[in-house]
C-alpha cells in the first residue's frame, strides 16, 4: 500500500504553479500511461487555465482548495473546495477563479 497526503501535494503544486511562467503545475500520484486509472494533482494560479481540450475516458475533478470553473461549450460549472465535478464527454477547459488545486482522475 502507498499513502500520500493530497493536502500536502495540493499545497506543493499550487506553490510551484505560482512561480511557473505557465501558472500551472501537476504531479501524477497514481497510474499513468501504463494503467487504465490515472490521478493527478494540479495547481493553477488565479487567472490561469488549462486550454480547451479533449480527454479520452471518463474523468472527474475533485477541488482540494480554491475555486475553479469548468467550461464546455456554452455550459460552465463552478467548483469550490470539496466539490466533485464530472467532466463532460466533450471539449472543455478549466479556469482558476482563484488559486486552486484539484485532483484530476481519469479512467481509460
Amino acid at each position: 500500500m502507498d499513502k500520500k497526503s493530497l493536502t500536502a501535494l495540493a499545497r506543493q503544486q499550487l506553490k510551484l504553479a505560482k512561480t511557473a511562467s505557465s501558472g500551472r503545475s501537476s504531479h501524477t500520484v497514481y497510474g499513468g500511461h501504463q494503467r487504465s486509472l490515472r490521478q493527478t494533482v494540479v495547481g493553477l494560479a488565479a487567472g490561469n487555465s488549462l486550454a480547451e481540450h479533449d480527454l479520452n475516458g471518463e474523468s472527474t475533478v475533485l477541488v482540494l482548495s480554491g475555486q475553479l470553473q469548468l467550461v464546455s461549450g456554452e455550459r460552465s460549472w463552478k467548483g469550490s473546495a470539496g466539490d466533485l465535478l464530472v467532466v463532460p464527454d466533450a471539449r472543455h477547459s478549466v479556469e482558476a477563479v482563484e488559486d486552486v488545486a484539484f485532483l484530476l482522475t481519469v479512467a481509460m
